[in-house]
């Protein structure tokens, strides 16, 4: 199984040790931030899985955090923090945290709910091949993409940047991100082939092509609603 990064955002340098190492332990990658402004740099600069967030952190709180990230990411959220009053717990979950944990807490505890906000989010797979959005529809088998009945002719990248962020619907991705995920035999290159690819490639889908859509700030992302 492909390894998953965790983002542990606190500001107590001893706990984030403790987590860090907890989350080593069960073969995560961790990072760490020990403020909400850090947290979003990270979320936006590398491929974050899921993210274990503080409440009260000086600055932009985790409250903010969580609100700011879902606007833009699809990404597990869990509010790991020492408020455990019901009212603030209804907060977190209303604004779109998966999981709320009080202090002092079981790593363990932290551990199995990080696996199973995983397994939620990210191995429920498609059984089928196909891929059907609207009118758009990608066989994964056959390597091909219908845009209503017609079969459009893509480039190896161009086809390998359409599945990954279809596979990956509604969640952002920089520049970088992708360059690395889809160019994966090229060293070198300048990220401008990104949007020159997604330039063709919006063009080749026709009407279909409105479902990948620029995030400002931030880089691409399909919504296959759009």
């Amino acid at each position: 199984m492909e390894k998953r990064t965790v983002l542990v955002v606190d500001d107590e340098p001893e706990l984030l040790q403790l987590v860090v190492t907890y989350l080593k332990k069960e073969a995560y990658i961790p990072l760490t931030a020990s403020n909400g402004a850090d947290a979003l740099r990270l979320i936006q600069d590398k491929q974050i899985d899921l993210v274990i967030l503080d409440v009260m952190m000086e600055g932009m709180d985790g409250f903010s955090v969580c609100e700011t990230v879902r606007k833009t990411y699809a990404l597990p959220v869990i509010m790991l923090t020492a408020r455990s009053h019901e009212e603030d717990k209804i907060r977190a979950l209303k604004l779109g945290a998966d999981d709320y944990m009080v202090k002092p807490f079981s790593p363990k505890e932290l551990m199995a709910r990080v696996e199973a906000a995983l397994r939620r989010s990210y191995e429920l797979k498609p059984i089928s091949d196909l891929l059907v959005f609207a009118e758009l529809r990608i066989n994964r088998g056959a390597r091909s993409v219908y845009e209503s009945d017609q079969e459009l002719v893509l480039t190896r990248r161009e086809y390998e940047l359409l599945l990954f962020l279809a596979e990956n619907q509604n969640r952002a991705f920089s520049r970088e991100q992708l360059f690395s995920h889809v160019w994966t035999d090229v060293s070198v290159s300048s990220l401008r082939t990104v949007d020159t690819h997604i330039k063709t490639l919006r063009l080749k889908l026709g009407p279909a092509g409105r479902m990948i859509q620029t995030v400002w700030g931030v880089g691409y992302k399909f919504e296959g609603t759009g």
